[in-house]
C-alpha cells in the first residue's frame, strides 16, 4: 500500500508542471488566423477587380474540415472576416490541406438577381508567419472562392 501512495504523491507534483508545459507550447505556436473577404460574386472570386465587385456583408463563413465545423466568423460591412484558431485544435498542416471556407449565406442576400440556392467555397492557403510582442500568429487566406450551386 506504501508503494502506491508514494506513487500517487510523485503523480499528483506532476501534474502542476504540465500546465506551463502546455501554456508555453501554446505560447510558442501562438494562433492561426484565416482571414479575407467575401464579394457578393458567383463567379470565382480569385481574380476579380475587388474595386468594381461589391462585397458580401452579413455572410456567414465557416471553417470546414470534413463534415464539422471548427469554426466561423461573420463578414463586416466591409465584406472581410478573420477566423482565429488555437492551433492545438487543428495542426497547421490539416488545416491548409484538409479544411475549406464555406459560405452557406445565399448570394442573394447581398444581390437578389443572384441565386438563392448553392453557396461558396474556398480551398486555404497559407501565407507567412507574424510575430506581435511575444504572440506567433500564422496567416492563411482564402484560396479564393468559387460558387458551389446545391445539388
Amino acid at each position: 500500500m506504501k508503494p502506491f501512495i508514494a506513487f500517487l504523491l510523485i503523480a499528483a507534483m506532476a501534474i502542476p508542471q504540465a500546465k506551463p508545459q502546455l501554456g508555453l507550447l501554446r505560447d510558442l505556436l501562438g494562433s492561426v488566423n484565416i482571414q479575407g473577404t467575401v464579394f457578393c460574386t458567383f463567379k470565382d472570386n480569385v481574380a476579380i477587380d475587388a474595386t468594381t465587385t461589391p462585397v458580401f456583408p452579413n455572410a456567414q463563413v465557416e471553417l470546414m474540415c470534413g463534415e464539422k465545423v471548427f469554426s466561423s466568423a461573420t463578414t463586416g460591412g466591409d465584406g472581410k472576416f478573420s477566423i482565429m484558431m488555437n492551433p492545438l485544435v487543428l495542426d497547421l498542416s490539416s488545416i491548409v490541406t484538409g479544411c475549406n471556407l464555406v459560405v452557406d449565406t445565399p448570394l442573394s442576400k447581398c444581390n437578389s438577381k443572384l441565386p438563392s440556392a448553392g453557396g461558396l467555397i474556398s480551398t486555404l492557403q497559407f501565407v507567412g508567419v507574424n510575430r506581435v510582442g511575444t504572440q506567433t500568429i500564422t496567416n492563411i487566406i482564402p484560396s479564393g472562392f468559387r460558387f458551389l450551386p446545391l445539388s
